[in-house]
């Protein structure tokens, strides 16, 4: 099959033609399970997650950890998944620290993120014991020595700074560059300092940086080690705060088009980990650990949507396509091309071999003119009734999915070894109405 990189690594073409992913019929699942419908191959999560370990590990002569980034996409199963892998999660709200915790990851695994997180957000991750937080502001910072100030173990903290890095990514994605919402400016490292020093309830363990989401050069992260470094050696040598972990964040991009190359993971690993390892010993500083925070580059290539093409409408002769084909998703289950114009990869998954020799647009159902799925996209001749495969949709997707248009969210499956198994079912109508209560006791349906 063309653009084999994009596709999960067990996607193939049956003998009929008909896409295959971990040893399952495409077709058949989406006759069981309905459409839309997320699958997910388990041996590209699994073999993502130990390429990053094993490669940190090869190029790095400290300790290194993983933190999977949950904000890309999280459920119950794949919390448990990532967590079987030895990865820790990386969490941003505490409904994504009540998921992984009822995965059964260990708190002491677990990191929480966020620039405004709410105080009773804070409570509950110190009170659940997590195994850092890390802080993106002074208030932030002044709100968790409250929060901790007569706990008997200090609560360990990292640092995320702005680096006043802009990397070269799509410019709703960047979040390292001076401007952003994101980070301590590095004018304020040492007014943070003081009130660490002064606060006993916490222990400064890291300093972190994130640059952006969709990076694929390495020289990005090259540069925030470099300054992490600089911070680091300053907070020991001034304020006699040494730091033990340094994490240039996530953001490694992934191909969702031809156009596109996945970087290169080996290559990633030897550049930062030569980085930390001279710019550490230039400082005379001894080895810290390595932490990175990947959450694209695991779980992207795993995930395939599924769409039935349900109508098309014709394009005036000159138009940039043919027509629009209306699928039954869009927006609501993946609103990454509506926000920021991202493309990806289809197929029709039931006629997969035949010959794309049609230009369209695809559409989704959403009472919504920027609910465009793909734009400009090659496929086979298309009927009603045909299904629709889109490849790299595993994060971002469903991880920003609504409830717009109140249309019930997909259901997600896991596959391997010829096994499908549900890891989350579809919403029902019955779930979009339980939040709601009547404002008048007598209903009448007619």
């Amino acid at each position: 099959m063309h653009e084999p990189e994009i596709w999960p690594i067990t996607a193939m073409l049956n003998e009929h033609g008909q896409l295959q992913i971990g040893g399952c019929d495409t077709g058949e699942l989406a006759a069981t399970y309905g459409t839309p419908l997320y699958l997910f191959d388990e041996l590209s999560i699994r073999t993502a997650c130990r390429t990053y370990r094993r490669k940190l590990a090869q190029h790095y002569p400290g300790q290194t950890r993983v933190q999977y980034a949950a904000k890309a996409l999280l459920n119950t199963a794949l919390a448990q998944l990532i967590a079987s892998e030895s990865l820790g999660l990386d969490v941003v709200s505490a409904g994504e620290l009540a998921v992984a915790r009822h995965a059964g990851v260990p708190a002491e695994q677990i990191h929480l993120h966020g620039n405004a997180t709410p105080a009773a957000e804070l409570m509950a991750a110190i009170d659940g014991g997590v195994g850092q937080i890390i802080i993106d502001n002074l208030d932030q910072l002044d709100l968790v020595i409250r929060l901790c100030a007569n706990r008997p173990t200090p609560q360990a903290i990292a640092l995320r700074l702005s680096p006043e890095i802009a990397a070269d990514t799509h410019h709703h994605i960047q979040t390292g560059h001076a401007t952003s919402k994101f980070g301590l400016p590095l004018h304020m490292l040492d007014t943070a300092a003081q009130r660490i020093r002064g606060a006993a309830g916490l222990q400064l363990v890291g300093l972190h940086a994130h640059l952006g989401s969709q990076i694929f050069a390495t020289e990005p992260f090259e540069q925030a080690i470099t300054v992490l470094l600089d911070s680091a050696h300053r907070l020991l040598h001034h304020y006699g705060l040494p730091i033990h972990e340094i994490n240039p964040g996530g953001g490694l991009g992934v191909a969702y088009t031809a156009e596109q190359a996945s970087p290169d993971l080996a290559r990633y690993a030897a550049r930062i980990g030569t980085t930390l390892a001279a710019g550490a010993h230039a400082r005379g500083m001894p080895l810290p650990t390595l932490v990175v925070e990947p959450g694209r580059s695991i779980i992207a290539r795993a995930g395939v949507a599924l769409y039935t093409i349900i109508a098309s409408k014709p394009l005036a002769p000159g138009s940039d396509a043919t027509r629009y084909l209306h699928i039954d998703g869009g927006m609501g289950d993946n609103i990454r091309p509506a926000l920021y114009g991202a493309r990806y990869t289809a197929l029709l998954a039931n006629r997969a071999a035949d010959t794309a020799d049609e230009l369209v647009h695809v559409a989704g159902r959403y009472c919504e003119s920027g609910d465009v799925l793909l734009r400009s996209c090659m496929l086979p001749h298309a009927a009603v009734g045909d299904t629709l495969a889109v490849a790299a949709a595993g994060a971002y997707t469903l991880s920003m999915a609504s409830n717009y248009n109140l249309v019930p969210r997909p259901a997600v499956l896991l596959l391997g070894a010829g096994r499908a198994r549900l890891i989350q079912r579809r919403e029902t109508y019955a779930d979009l109405l339980v939040r709601d209560r009547l404002l008048y006791s007598e209903v009448q349906n007619d």
